[in-house]
């Protein structure tokens, strides 16, 4: 923010600092470590009265003056230089918090260069003792050198108590620096042993070779037991947001985790080969072989630590971008642009957009990421998502992205940030308005004056939703539809039919048509699809079933029923990939391979795998679904709650946040909701509540039944929703839906514009299986299938979503509205019988 930004591009996300700072960690370890090896190397040499020895122990000074000396000291340097370029607000804020500590660290390393020098070019000049005496001052000095570090270094890491008192001795000896000063020392003796290996396999007499690869696997064991333990004392002392943060929240932890497990058992083989099973057939390839993975064994134990941090640069003090956490509300008033002091666009134009994003960019991503490069690329995460889908990404950063600093800059800087890099950085997701050709569609036909039967059909969903998991390898579609039908006999006083009638059903697809029947149960025909229908080739979101009742071998009543159907899930969003089918329908392989490494990273699973080999994943085999009659695995949220408590930590923020994932978009192939509500101004959370509230629903219920994982995701979301937490009430998903009666309190026109929070108490109370007070005729009959309430007014065709109105009373409306009681009574009617109000005026009148 204060300095001018170092451009590194495919090199940066910290690429230098990890090549350099690794390489100089190792030999500075070694540094120290192999100072004690070289006295006491020395000294059981003068104890055992052994020339070669000694001989050896000069060899070795040598070897490990020029590394530690050379390679060591210029890396020191490159470190210096590197930190400074890259994070220049953190390196002066240690500089200067720390300054006497440094400064007596660089005394111990002047004492260190200068000690090691008289010691190597001493050697059969000084007596022994005064000998050894030199090298026990390098020794010394090497590990108050460590120690004077360590503190500097854990303080990034664990600030404690200086976080509150700002006193130089409470960020010294801060909470991790005791096990990181002996796990660090144990490490420098491993190194000791691993880089004696390395000189002793090059000794051309057996018996020497022999003995000195059995001494130096002994440097190599004890240690590595004593660091294991150092290990869990360090990962006790880390307080728990960091202990959070590297074993929990950051998955990009896990790799180096396995690792550093995986590698200690190595290197105790190692070690136990070379020191006691068969230390006369160890060769140089194995030496190299374990002092590469000692290397790695440190370098994955740094990027751990580095990875506690996240993230700040200094733990809870400091971001990654160089931000104090203390000045991060100031500068999300003001903008990035306009706290920052080393940039062109102070303000943003339509004219400098994306060059104010490119230097958002600058400054908000690249301090951790690279633009191409071979560490924490951001090039594939922009090609996943689309600019709004950044956008909310952005937007949740700190919070759903724990191991992100939150986004510094304003909304509009959010916004500019996130259509560069999903725009300009890469070619990225932009979605086409979808062209949609209107077509005509004809009722089935009825005569009023000479029909004695009707048949009013309707779905049990208004609109269903199909990953195609044929196609896409992944299932978490709605249930196949369930298909209703009543047979009424018209009268004075109609009569709701079963006996001695077959009701029937066809679907025709592009894949030919579904045939089947429909079975009679208190007065209501019904039939559950086998599978949720194909989507129309020409994306089309409905299919039209012909639905007829036959009555010895007569048929007496026909109509055509629209079920709703969309293919248009909005994973892609976040999730890259194309669509499946040109015109923006169909969730694609690549969109569900994301879905699903993603899940495997986060939640440990190995659904990948199965899904790569061919299987298609059924999110309902863990997850329950009772929509399905699938009940799951115990552990796992239900599947409503894992979807929408999971994605609405992401989509709080959007305004009509629904529209990211469900079909319901006018720029979309399925078009608007078509329902009468949404006609008249309603939205999704006028019923189901803010994607937050409808979250929060679902999740009060699974902590209620203490499931694993809702309390995370109700602390995530808490005090983001609309409605107070403590007020919501928890619901199951499909048994326990919005009330019509909420707001149509008496079944008079409505008193409030939100059903939210007052739930069915069960399946039988649901809107589709709810009859009327006569209790006979159902009221998806009349009135149509939820989400698709008669007048609807769907994007494809006018005539769809009406087709029974206007079958059997030639409009729109509701059943029976505007006193048309004589679609079934053959006399006028003054009671109202199936509901107060019922003998109205229809108000939502449409052309």
């Amino acid at each position: 923010m204060n300095y001018p930004a170092w451009q590194l591009d495919a090199f940066g996300g910290g690429f230098f600092i990890a090549l350099i700072a690794i390489v100089h960690v190792y030999v500075s370890h070694f540094a120290v470590g192999g100072g004690l090896f070289l006295v006491l190397t020395e000294m059981k040499g003068l104890r055992e009265g052994s020339s070669e020895i000694i001989a050896y122990t000069r060899r070795h000074t040598r070897f490990f003056l020029l590394l530690t000396m050379v390679l060591g000291a210029t890396t020191g340097v490159g470190i210096w230089f590197t930190i400074a370029l890259l994070n220049p607000a953190a390196t002066s804020f240690l500089i200067h918090l720390f300054v006497f500590a440094w400064a007596i660290e660089w005394v111990f390393f002047l004492a260190e260069i200068v000690s090691l020098l008289f010691y190597y070019y001493t050697f059969d000049r000084l007596e022994p003792r005064k000998h050894l005496i030199l090298g026990w001052i390098y020794f010394g000095c090497a590990w108050l050198s460590l120690f004077f570090i360590n503190g500097i270094i854990d303080f990034m890491l664990t600030p404690g108590a200086w976080l509150a008192d700002n006193n130089f001795w409470s960020g010294f000896f801060n909470p991790t620096f005791w096990p990181a000063l002996f796990f660090r020392t144990f490490m420098a003796l491993m190194l000791a042993g691993l880089f004696g290996f390395l000189t002793s396999v090059n000794i051309k007499e057996a018996g020497l070779r022999h003995t000195m690869v059995r001494y130096c696997g002994m440097w190599l064991l004890p240690p590595l037991i004593l660091l294991l333990g150092s290990a869990l004392w360090y990962k006790i002392a880390l307080p728990l947001p960091q202990q959070e943060m590297i074993f929990s929240r950051a998955p990009e932890m896990k790799p180096f985790l396995t690792l550093f497990i995986w590698l200690s058992p190595l290197i105790f083989a190692g070690g136990l080969t070379m020191a006691i099973l068969r230390p006369q057939a160890v060769r140089r390839p194995l030496a190299w072989l374990l002092l590469l993975l000692g290397f790695l064994y440190l370098g994955s134990f740094e990027f751990i630590r580095e990875g506690g941090r996240r993230p700040y640069i200094i733990h809870d003090y400091m971001y990654s971008t160089s931000i104090k956490k203390a000045d991060m509300g100031q500068i999300q008033k003001t903008g990035v642009l306009a706290s920052a002091r080393w940039v062109k666009n102070k303000t943003i134009t339509a004219e400098n957009r994306m060059d104010a994003g490119k230097e958002l960019f600058t400054l908000l991503c690249m301090p951790c990421h690279s633009a191409g490069g071979p560490l924490n690329d951001i090039l594939p995460l922009a090609r996943r998502f689309s600019p709004a889908g950044m956008r909310s990404f952005l937007a949740t950063m700190g919070t759903a992205n724990p191991y992100m600093p939150p986004f510094a800059g304003n909304e509009e800087e959010q916004s500019v940030l996130a259509d560069y890099l999903t725009t300009r950085l890469v070619p990225g997701i932009v979605n086409k308005v979808v062209k949609i050709n209107k077509e005509s569609i004809k009722p089935a036909p009825f005569d009023k004056e000479t029909g004695e039967y009707l048949i009013l059909a309707s779905s049990d969903k208004g609109m269903i939703l199909s990953s195609e998991p044929e196609l896409s390898g992944i299932d978490f579609s709605f249930a196949p539809p369930t298909l209703q039908a009543q047979v009424i006999l018209r009268g004075e006083a109609p009569s709701v039919l079963t006996d001695d009638i077959q009701v029937s059903y066809r679907i025709d697809t592009d894949q030919g048509p579904l045939l089947g029947n429909m079975i009679a149960a208190e007065g209501t025909f019904a039939a559950t699809l086998a599978k949720i229908p194909p989507i129309a080739k020409d994306f089309r979101p409905y299919l039209l079933a012909e639905i007829e009742a036959v009555k010895g071998g007569k048929v007496i009543a026909a109509t055509r029923l629209k079920i709703g159907l969309s293919n248009e899930i909005g994973c892609r969003n976040c999730h890259g990939g194309p669509w499946r089918q040109q015109g923006r329908t169909g969730l694609s392989r690549q969109t569900a391979a994301d879905i699903l490494a993603i899940h495997d990273k986060r939640s440990s699973t190995k659904l990948s795998q199965d899904f790569h080999s061919g299987k298609i994943v059924v999110c309902a085999d863990c997850h329950a679904d009772s929509s399905r009659g699938a009940a799951g695995q115990p552990g796992p949220l239900n599947l409503s709650a894992a979807i929408h408590g999971f994605h609405a930590a992401y989509l709080y923020k959007e305004n009509n946040s629904c529209t990211f994932c469900h079909a319901n978009s006018a720029q979309g192939a399925t078009g608007n909701m078509e329902d009468l509500h949404s006609t008249i101004g309603l939205e999704c959370a006028n019923c189901h509540g803010s994607l937050t509230d409808h979250a929060m629903s679902l999740l009060i219920e699974e902590q209620q039944a203490q499931k694993p994982g809702s309390a995370k995701l109700v602390a995530l979301l808490a005090d983001k929703g609309e409605m107070a937490q403590e007020k919501i009430q928890g619901r199951m998903p499909w048994s326990m839906e919005p009330d019509c009666l909420t707001c149509h309190v008496g079944f008079q026109p409505p008193d409030s514009s939100t059903a939210f929070n007052t739930w069915s108490a069960d399946k039988k109370g649901l809107f589709v299986h709810r009859h009327g007070e006569e209790g006979a005729l159902l009221c998806t009959s009349c009135h149509g299938s939820q989400h698709s309430l008669y007048p609807a007014d769907n994007a494809y065709s006018k005539e769809v979503g009406n087709l029974q109105p206007l079958q059997y009373q030639n409009n729109p409306y509701p059943l029976g509205a505007d006193r048309g009681c004589a679609v079934c009574h053959t006399v006028e009617m003054e009671e109202e019988l199936h509901h107060p109000g019922s003998l109205g005026t229809f108000r939502n009148r449409v052309e």
